[in-house]
């Protein structure tokens, strides 16, 4: 029997398995000889124990499109990263990281920013002169008003979409807004595993209709981006793009280098300087990244 792995807690697994429900599995020991762990999202063979009480084990895992280590899911078709354009004002260093963990990742994201009802417009203003640029859909909502939330919901139409951003930023008023529209086995995996269903600590995965999922991951503080080497960088900024091949020099990393198009394209204002600075950041950082 195949189904979706839709939360983990404590060692136990909750696979949804389209029409029979939510199964409370836990791994085969073979995952931990191996060192997998199975993630939410994961698309799993389970085989059941108990129908009645609705038991199974996980004796596969199935080959996952991709995964994250933070937030801890596999099998996204995008993420939708949730700041507040105010109350309190977006982390740009933390929004930048989380981006440049996505395009590594090769994973498409939206950005939304919400409480647009407290806003000023500089605010708005500013955000749309920082990311639209990149290429990025923007969306702003406000979550108390409802606005823009249809707008919310046709970007996650028929797609797995990781619902991320840091606390206090309207992320989970968003989540509620759009849980009414879940079909009925929201209902059921929620009282099935009763912890947790407001404050997010884990990683967990809920069925808008039939194709359609939403996975609301812990808030996050920060984040480290060291899985990649300083040279890839670059190519994570999707601005830069059109200036590769531009530079004076060949394989420019766009940080000291004279003559360098990247550079020039920042003092014309065609490049947003907050994103620059971030980027010089993230680069001096992993410059320095010890090497094992």
């Amino acid at each position: 029997m195949q189904g979706k792995i839709v939360k983990g807690i404590a060692g136990f697994y909750y696979v949804h398995v389209v029409e029979s429900g939510v199964y409370e599995c836990k791994a085969k020991g073979t995952f931990r000889k191996d060192k997998i762990k199975p993630l939410v999202g994961d698309n799993v063979e389970i085989e059941v124990l108990d129908e009645s009480e609705k038991t199974g084990n996980i004796i596969a895992i199935l080959p996952r499109m991709n995964e994250l280590i933070r937030p801890a899911v596999a099998n996204i078709d995008q993420a939708l990263v949730v700041f507040a354009i105010t109350k309190p004002n977006p982390h740009f260093n933390l929004l930048d990281r989380f981006l440049v963990m996505m395009e590594s990742k090769e994973i498409p994201v939206v950005l939304c920013f919400n409480k647009e009802d407290i806003a000023e417009d500089p605010q708005v203003k500013e955000l749309k002169q920082i990311y639209a640029r990149c290429g990025y859909p923007l969306i702003f909502t406000s979550a108390l008003k409802e606005k823009n939330i249809d707008s919310v919901r046709k970007v996650l139409k028929g797609k797995t979409t990781a619902i991320a951003g840091p606390s206090g930023v309207g992320k989970s008023s968003i989540i509620n807004i759009l849980q009414p529209e879940a079909n009925m086995e929201t209902g059921t995996i929620s009282n099935k595993i009763e912890r947790g269903r407001h404050t997010t600590r884990h990683s967990e995965l809920f069925p808008i209709d039939e194709n359609s999922y939403i996975m609301d991951t812990p808030g996050f503080s920060s984040l480290y981006v060291n899985d990649f080497e300083k040279e890839e960088l670059k190519y994570y900024f999707p601005e830069f793009a059109k200036y590769e091949g531009m530079c004076r020099f060949h394989g420019c990393d766009h940080v000291h280098e004279p003559g360098c198009a990247v550079k020039e394209a920042v003092d014309a204002g065609k490049i947003h300087r907050i994103r620059y600075q971030n980027y010089i950041e993230m680069y001096e950082e992993l410059k320095s990244k010890r090497r094992y």
